[in-house]
């Protein structure tokens, strides 16, 4: 309802922009709550070493996912009508082969953590999560269908679904066995809710009589994106790894308590922006309208942001005792710094979204190798010191790539949308 009293008062070009953003973080809002409990638990019942355990599954696990991003499902999104059928068709079988291939390259990687590092029960999760990969190939055309239409809402609804699902039984699990297990085994018990959800959400089946489309058809995104995801996915999740191999694993969990407790609601909002805005903008007829939702929509998502990033920060020390306990006021000044990442996180996600839509997925790659290269380094620069110079660097660098290459390309759009056209 809020939605779509916001999309009637908007001018027309942004208001279905308005109303996904609206409806993602109505879906994030519902879910905050649920989030906070489960982290009010976990903190009270298990340990910074225990909490590290989970950490390391969980990233790799991350790490690992993002193999399954090869730009298929946004070569579905900018199809035309006409061809849509057949590459649905071939996109379908693409989805299995590549989920597939993932769970392979993931039960790789467990038994090389037993075998080589004799991390046994860190192996054995990541083995389980595998399983996840078999309950997402028979709704990816789906979901990705859902979004090509416009139908975020849908979308939103069906994650939120899901997540306040995972943290529901992460919840009951911690209370009823405090163990890391009980943080990672609702990943893969939840994932065939949202297999149900989209598939009932969206109907499609394989149309033979349509033909299939050529595999080149998914060449101009396919590597490109591949790349971006796994170089951000590096960026986002390696972080961990990095905190682990030089600090600890007590200072591990203090940093993954801090990053799900700050950076990690605002990330949900980040990735929702690029979600809403790239089917957007593939659908406008000229470079010149393109230019001008792309700036319409990064001044939106930015107003939304900057608030709830502010107050993150500034309050850290303030309500973290009172949600999360006394034990945990040495994590506050963490939370603090890690959430202003989110910031230049957001223009690396809203520039993703309009070179994609460019057909410059490439350019996009680059810069997210930039950006991650100085993120990490600072990270590991700052963790010769102390763990809040390692989070402060890891927000600078970051900052320092992505936030002159948001204004660059604000300007540029700027010059594009102009009666003299300019080059972008």
């Amino acid at each position: 309802m809020f939605a779509r009293t916001i999309s009637t008062r908007l001018p027309a070009g942004i208001a279905p922009i308005a109303k996904g953003l609206v409806a993602y973080g109505s879906a994030e809002a519902a879910t905050r709550v649920v989030r906070i409990l489960a982290i009010l638990v976990i903190a009270r019942r298990t340990s910074p070493e225990l909490l590290g355990t989970a950490a390391l599954a969980l990233t790799l696990f991350e790490l690992i996912r993002v193999l399954a991003n090869a730009g298929i499902g946004q070569r579905i999104i900018a199809a035309t009508d006409e061809e849509l059928p057949a590459l649905c068709n071939t996109a379908a079988r693409l989805f299995w082969a590549v989920c597939l291939a993932v769970a392979g390259v993931q039960l790789a990687v467990a038994s090389a953590l037993f075998l080589i590092w004799n991390l046994s029960e860190a192996a054995l999760m990541l083995a389980v999560l595998s399983g996840v990969y078999v309950c997402m190939p028979p709704a990816l055309v789906q979901v990705f269908l859902l979004m090509r239409d416009g139908r975020l809402t849908t979308t939103a609804r069906i994650g939120a679904t899901q997540t306040m699902a995972d943290h529901c039984l992460t919840l009951a699990l911690v209370v009823v066995w405090p163990s890391a297990w009980a943080i990672v085994l609702p990943k893969l018990l939840t994932a065939p809710l949202w297999t149900i959800l989209t598939r009932r959400a969206r109907k499609w089946s394989s149309n033979p009589a349509a033909g299939y489309a050529p595999l080149r058809e998914f060449a101009a995104y396919g590597p490109a994106i591949l790349g971006s995801e796994l170089i951000a996915a590096l960026r986002i999740n390696a972080d961990k790894l990095v905190i682990g191999a030089l600090l600890g694993s007590e200072a591990l969990g203090l940093y993954y308590f801090a990053f799900n407790a700050g950076l990690g609601i605002t990330l949900s909002f980040v990735a929702a922006c690029n979600t809403v805005v790239f089917p957007l903008l593939c659908k406008q007829a000229g470079d010149a309208d393109r230019a001008r939702l792309f700036r319409q929509s990064f001044v939106l998502g930015l107003v939304l942001l900057a608030p709830v990033v502010a107050a993150q920060a500034l309050l850290a020390p303030v309500y973290v005792p009172l949600v999360f306990g006394a034990e945990w006021i040495d994590a506050a000044p963490y939370i603090a710094l890690l959430s202003l990442a989110a910031l230049p996180l957001y223009a690396g996600s809203l520039i993703g979204a309009w070179l994609r839509a460019r057909k410059r997925p490439f350019v996009e790659t680059r810069l997210a190798l930039a950006a991650t290269a100085t993120g990490l380094a600072g990270l590991a620069a700052g963790s010769t010191h102390s763990l809040a110079a390692a989070c402060a660097a890891y927000a600078a660098g970051l900052a320092l790539v992505l936030l002159p290459a948001a204004i660059a390309h604000l300007f540029a759009s700027t010059i594009q949308s102009s009666p003299t056209k300019g080059v972008a």
